[in-house]
């Protein structure tokens, strides 16, 4: 347990300062009668998304809270997980002045967030492995440091990082350790919300866009102590998550065996499409991932990248990454579509074969 921290210490004074907007479902909460709502200026002709949502998502954190085993009070709900980051860049982080500490090769919004809240963003490399340099990432901390971006398991490499070297962060960290567990659940790794009542300076942060197949509606949930989610809660926009949005949600997450059927398929498609890419002869390494994604080492990650849209196959070439030249970040698709990634990648192999055969034969 890391002892003494005060969250209000990090935050911005002009955050602790502000009276929040109250809309007029705050100052409603409804109850078991049938009400005349004339508050809010809606159109009273109901069809069925004609009033605001609830404005606490109450219905949808029941269910995330039976499900995750956390309490209400400890989740937050945004339109998508970029508003949550940018929730947290806003209520902790003064701009001209303090600093986050981000690990790349990582998500690129957590840079692109610091430059938008114009935030310094001090970078400190993985180790060439992909590993946490725990005590270069210490090191670079000072007072103004508030925030420190984990993402594991990783992106683009698919890796997790360690629950030790995690956990001497969390003790060693100043400011608020967010963890993006964007790929958990593809991993054996527990997660972190396990450590929520322990550690007061974790925010964890989760999507429904990976394993749950709901990148369309666009919804993050945020897991950390009351303390900073009623900070959260106090910024962020009255109604952030639309009413359509919080019911296909709930649908979604009440089909626990229908989710974890797709999950265990794509993980099975993984095992294959892992050892069908070991055998491309411009592959020279596939790294293990705990993601749905596998991050491949070629020859040359634009040209294989070029010839792939040529086929009609999107990938995602990650050379502009720190440690990451020549990489090609591939989504572990349905079965046709990976058989089809692989009849196409034999494709190239079998041009650069006849190539070779034709120069031979030209020589002689």
């Amino acid at each position: 347990m890391k002892d003494n921290f005060n969250m209000s210490k990090l935050l911005r004074s002009n955050v602790a300062r502000l009276d929040p907007y109250r809309s007029a479902r705050d100052e409603f909460k409804g109850g078991n009668e049938p009400m005349v709502f004339l508050d809010a200026n809606e159109n009273p002709y109901p069809n069925g998304v004609n009033r605001y949502p609830d404005p606490y998502q109450q219905d949808l954190k029941e269910v995330l809270s039976r499900l995750k085993d956390v309490h209400t009070s400890k989740i937050l709900l945004g339109n998508g997980s970029d508003e949550v980051l940018d929730l947290l860049f806003r209520a902790f982080c003064e701009p001209g002045i303090d600093n986050i500490i981000t690990v790349p090769p990582s998500y690129g919004m957590y840079k692109v967030q610091a430059g938008i809240n114009d935030i310094e963003n001090r970078e400190v490399f993985l180790s060439p492995n992909f590993e946490l340099r725990v005590q270069e990432i210490v090191g670079a901390q000072d007072e103004r440091s508030k925030l420190l971006f984990l993402c594991s398991p990783n992106n683009p490499t698919g890796n997790s990082f360690s629950e030790e070297c995690i956990l001497q962060l969390l003790n060693a960290f100043n400011g608020l350790v967010v963890i993006d567990e964007a790929y958990i659940d593809f991993s054996e790794k527990e997660s972190w919300l396990k450590r929520l009542d322990q550690l007061p300076n974790l925010v964890i942060v989760q999507t429904l866009s990976k394993a749950y197949g709901l990148a369309g509606i666009r919804l993050g949930m945020c897991y950390a102590s009351e303390a900073i989610i009623a900070v959260l809660h106090k910024i962020k926009p009255p109604y952030n998550v639309n009413e359509l949005t919080q019911q296909r949600a709930m649908d979604r997450l009440l089909k626990t065996d229908e989710v974890n059927n797709e999950i265990s398929c794509l993980l099975d498609a993984k095992e294959i499409l892992y050892k069908q890419l070991l055998d491309i002869y411009f592959v020279s390494h596939v790294y293990t991932s705990d993601a749905n994604f596998i991050l491949i080492k070629v020859d040359d990650a634009s040209k294989r990248y070029e010839q792939l849209i040529k086929a009609g196959v999107v990938v995602r070439d990650r050379s502009s990454q720190p440690l990451c030249e020549n990489t090609l970040r591939i989504t572990v698709g349905t079965k046709t579509e990976n058989e089809h990634l692989i009849a196409v990648l034999k494709t190239l192999y079998h041009e650069k074969e006849s190539t070779i055969y034709r120069s031979r034969r030209d020589y002689y």
